[in-house]
């Protein structure tokens, strides 16, 4: 068979059932192989950087996925490299394969043959050009087992025209994946760090997307009721064990984060982190984070030990085959009587939960922000998967939103791409195709890449997208004030076309329609709740994406620090009656 059939076939026994791209002439004998083949779900993407951000959202979604991003050679291979980058920063397996011009004149700058390997190689586990046909199969399995191995990420394959038309050897049949490495803790490392922490007074655990890379989500929680410790999760880990949990001490953060989390964190004098890489945006000024406190770092990855600040403790392990070993040394622990008792701390957390709260609840028109995620959390329940990427929507849905499970909070986090969301929701919803599916975009991240709607719309993939719009790059404004400017980041103009939006710019309900997606606009806070309902209809009866536009006040300031966990600035009014924040995990207390 063909190289490029070959191909074809390892993708099958490697568990692969979708890919998404865009065909080309240096890639189309594999195109040819995929069809022959069968076996395979094709996404026609509109972009090659959309259909990398698909592979990464149907990774992101389901334990074992591995999205597949084909496309041409030249640009496509350079489209894919912010897909590349983002999901190697959050450690997301996916394979991207590109065309490449003939071998021959890879030498001779041929059109559109580009050195795409050598581009790739920064931000893959492995980037290869196959150069002898012979080799494709080899690549491939080896693409897999390194995408699986270790802290996991993504890699690249870029095939020659001619290397995916050359004949070669290969049975199918006797194909097997290679087997998957990855480091453990041992038993005397753990019974070390539960030591540390028995001994403490008021510990936490810190729960890093590494958990849920790891599908160990049930074993971290295993672990915290037996120990009665609570748990920070990070963004990356958000949802590794629901919000209204008892022993969830809430997200902690410059941005990201909510007031009883930091407060949680400042309080506490024992941290173990699993999964988890101590993200500036999570820790801010590593003295304000670390100070009179004792660390245990659990991660995957040797070298993550270290890398930000020194632990008391480091342990190189798979975070399902350390929270094993964590499980089984705290239950021998509990059944001699010899875990410390942790009801007062937890008592202590759940009671900053209840007084520490920011307000939601606001009647202005045009919209606060606030109000949307107060009628978010209304509208869509413990089941829904939320996507989104970055600015001031991310942050504020992730100040207020709630999350019950892993994988339904899908966060480019690293990265933070704008345009990100769009693809990203329908790679998610190609994954799990009758979830619910809830994309949030400011006005920015949503522009970036909306042509990707049309994939929606043409592979009927139904989600809800809410779309927050103050027709400004809010985030870098809000940045910006430390700068006494408000500089080319403002979006407004007059439509001369939808003279009903005043300065609001964009007609989004046109181009959404235009794209052959439902598209409904809200000016009112108590239009909200019914919007959220009527698009998901919409979703249900259409199978498109339904675009939620809410029309918002221009300058909003989300609560942020620039520097430390201590001294995040709260510009909007705090809860201070329960009406305030309806919706929150927790009945305001007041004192």
């Amino acid at each position: 068979m063909t190289a490029a059939r070959a191909a074809v076939e390892i993708l099958k026994r490697e568990g692969v059932s979708n890919a998404f791209g865009v065909p080309g002439a240096a890639i189309n004998p594999f195109y040819a192989a995929l069809k022959a083949s069968g076996g395979v779900q094709h996404t026609l993407a509109r972009h090659v950087e959309g259909a990398s951000h698909m592979a990464e959202g149907y990774t992101r979604a389901k334990a074992g996925n591995i999205g597949v991003c084909i496309g041409t050679s030249g640009p496509a291979g350079t489209d894919m490299i912010t897909g590349l980058y983002s999901a190697i920063a959050d450690s997301i397996p996916i394979l991207c394969i590109t065309g490449q011009a003939p071998t021959a004149v890879l030498h001779k700058e041929d059109f559109q043959a580009v050195d795409i390997a050598s581009i790739a190689k920064p931000v893959t586990k492995a980037a290869t050009a196959v150069l002898e046909a012979a080799q494709v199969p080899g690549v491939f399995q080896q693409a897999f087992h390194l995408m699986r191995t270790g802290r996991p990420g993504p890699v690249l394959i870029d095939l020659p025209i001619d290397v995916q038309l050359t004949e070669i050897e290969f049975d199918p049949e006797l194909y097997e994946p290679l087997p998957v490495h990855k480091p453990a803790a041992t038993r005397k490392q753990i019974e070390r760090a539960v030591e540390l922490l028995n001994a403490s007074e008021r510990p936490l655990l810190v729960a890093g997307g590494g958990i849920i890379n790891a599908d160990a989500s049930e074993l971290l929680v295993e672990f915290a009721e037996l120990t009665g410790v609570p748990v920070i999760p990070t963004l990356m880990g958000w949802g590794i064990l629901p919000d209204d949990h008892e022993l969830n001490a809430g997200m902690v953060g410059l941005q990201t984060s909510h007031r009883y989390g930091n407060a949680n964190f400042l309080e506490s004098d024992f941290v173990l982190g699993i999964g988890n890489r101590w993200a500036n945006r999570h820790t801010g000024k590593l003295d304000v984070y670390t100070q009179g406190r004792t660390f245990v770092h659990v991660d995957i990855e040797p070298t993550q030990l270290g890398k930000i600040f020194a632990p008391d403790l480091g342990i190189a392990s798979d975070a399902k085959a350390a929270l094993t070993h964590f499980v089984e040394v705290a239950r021998e622990l509990k059944a001699a009587g010899k875990l410390a008792d942790r009801s007062a701390w937890a008592a202590s957390i759940q009671e900053r939960k209840a007084t520490l709260q920011r307000r939601t609840h606001f009647d202005n028109v045009p919209l606060k922000p606030q109000r949307v995620y107060e009628e978010m959390n209304r509208a869509f329940g413990p089941e829904t998967r939320y996507v989104t990427t970055i600015g001031l929507s991310q942050i504020a849905g992730a100040q207020m939103l709630h999350v019950y499970k892993p994988r339904h909070w899908i966060n480019c986090g690293q990265a933070g791409p704008l345009g990100w969301t769009i693809p990203a929701a329908l790679g998610v919803a190609t994954a799990d195709p009758e979830g619910t599916v809830v994309a949030l975009s400011g006005d920015y991240d949503f522009q970036f890449m909306l042509e990707e709607l049309a994939v929606g719309a043409q592979h009927r993939i139904p989600y809800v997208h809410v779309l927050v719009n103050n027709s400004y790059l809010g985030l870098i404004r809000q940045a910006q004030r430390n700068f006494d400017i408000d500089f080319q980041v403002n979006l407004e103009f007059e439509n001369l076309n939808s003279p009903e939006l005043g300065v609001y710019g964009v007609d989004h309900v046109k181009v959404v329609e235009g794209l052959g997606c439902k598209a409904i606009r809200v000016t009112e806070p108590d239009q909200l709740l019914p919007a959220f309902e009527e698009a998901k209809k919409l979703a249900a009866e259409f199978r498109v994406p339904v675009v939620v536009e809410a029309i918002l006040e221009r300058v909003t300031n989300i609560a942020m620090s620039g520097t430390d966990i201590a001294s995040v600035n709260e510009f909007e009014d705090i809860a201070t009656d329960p009406s305030h924040a309806p919706t929150a995990i927790r009945p305001l207390t007041v004192s």
